[in-house]
Parts: C-alpha cells; structure tokens; sequence
C-alpha cells in the first residue's frame, strides 16, 4: 500500500486536478486506486461524481467518531473508490487542535483498515498546514507537489520545500516528493523559464512530463467527471496519462515498506 499526499499551500495550482486525473489513470491502468478527500472545500468528491453526502459523513465521520475507513469507502460512477469530504472536516482543527497524539490517527486508520487493500492511496491534502494536512503527511510515503507555471507558484513551492524541510527534522523522517508543473503554456516564455528554474533547483525531482493549460481540464469538473471520463483523446487526458505513466515506471506508488 503507497500512500501518497498531493498538497500545496498555494491555491490555483491543480491540486485536486492532479490527484483526480491521476486517480482516474491508476484506475484505467488496472491499479485499483483509493482516493481520499481530506480537503473541506470536497472538490474532489464532486469532481468524482459523488453527491449528496450527509454532513456528518465520509471523512469527517472517521476523525469525529473514529468510524472505520474501510466502511466510509464509496464507489465512483467510474468505478474507483473515494472516502468523500463534507465541510464538516473544517472542524476538525478546532476540534483536535491542542491533542498532539490527533496528528497520528489517519496513519493508525490506514494501517488497521485499509492496508491489506495493496491500493494506491491518493490523498488530496487541505492547503492548510493544520491538522488535517499533518494527518495526510504522517501518514503518507510520498509527496506530489502541483505547481503552475508562474511566478508566484514558484516561490510558493520554495517555501513548501522548505516546510517540509523543517517538518524532516522535528519528526525524525524524511518525504521523497516529486514536482509536477502545470497549467503550462508553450506559447509563453515564462512557463519554460519556469520549469528550467524547478529543473536547475530540484534535478530529478521535478517530473519530465507537464501538465499544459486544456480547456478540457478546467471543464471536466463541471460535469462531475475526470477527464478522461469528459474528453478521453484530449490533450489533458494525455498530459495526465504520460505523467502517471511516469510516475508509475519509477516506483512513485509503489509501497516504501
């Protein structure tokens, strides 16, 4: 079981986009992939095409009356599962905020409920450093870090290395992270001189493929679908696909265990 966290504190940047389409490629690629929605906006709930979600449920019900994941699991119209996101999981801060030991209990779910699965885990992280997001990191192999291709992104992304950096040392563990640039534009300077900057800063780290700017991928959430569900020949769909493809060929969702 891989569990790996896609988080970025900056906004705009394809976050749920990414853990999405990566989901729904996992999924064509017959790896049987689980995603987790810990984000309370639930844009990837409703980017999967699952609706209609009592408050008091999904995620929100597994930090709030430790009911098992394993029983919060819920099947998609495409067929791959999702333990959905309400906005009740914005109370969990203030709920578990002065209780150290609330930052382990998704590592401790994942283990006890889900492990024997061998899935993938996918986890669209809140952009908030807080519990949630501390729940996600402790409990994950990997990082995947979306980054669009501007100016801003990009110091954004320096600052989210050296977070996590800090967050290394404090818990005694280290989160291999690879980089995926998106929203790039090949008629723009910029967006090159952005992804040589990542390239020349982070090596290896940063994924050849990039994600580059589709009308088909800003649309496909509208229709609650992903985007090969919406557009399965556009190019965001094959921006998508390499990119798993990618990722797969280097281990990335393999467990680290």
């Amino acid at each position: 079981m891989a569990v790996i966290a896609v988080f970025n504190q900056k906004g705009g940047v394809g976050k749920t986009t990414t853990c999405l389409n990566i989901t729904a490629a996992l999924d064509i690629a017959q790896q049987c992939p689980i995603a987790l929605d810990l984000d309370p906006q639930a844009h990837l709930t409703l980017s999967s095409g699952i609706k209609g979600i009592p408050s008091d449920s999904g995620m929100a019900a597994f930090f709030k009356h430790k009911t098992p994941l394993d029983s919060l699991l819920r099947a998609t119209p495409r067929g791959w599962q999702i333990i959905p996101a309400t906005l009740e999981l914005a109370k969990i801060d203030a709920l578990y905020g002065s209780d150290a030991k609330a930052a382990t209990l998704l590592r401790h779910g994942l283990r006890e409920e889900l492990a024997l699965t061998g899935a993938p885990i996918l986890i669209d992280c809140c952009p908030m450093l807080g519990v949630l997001t501390l729940n996600a990191l402790l409990a994950t192999d990997r990082v995947l870090i979306p980054v669009s291709a501007d100016f801003l992104s990009l110091q954004g992304v320096h600052r989210l290395d050296s977070a996590l950096n800090v967050l290394e040392k404090k818990l005694q563990r280290g989160f291999e992270r690879r980089i995926v640039v998106t929203r790039f534009d090949s008629r723009r300077k910029l967006s090159y001189d952005i992804y040589d900057n990542l390239k020349g800063r982070y090596g290896a780290l940063v994924c050849n493929t990039r994600i580059s700017e589709n009308v088909s991928l800003a649309t496909s959430p509208m229709h609650n679908k992903d985007v090969f569900a919406f557009a399965p020949h556009s190019p965001g769909a094959a921006d998508y696909m390499a990119l798993t493809r990618e990722l797969l060929d280097s281990g990335f969702f393999t467990s680290a265990n």
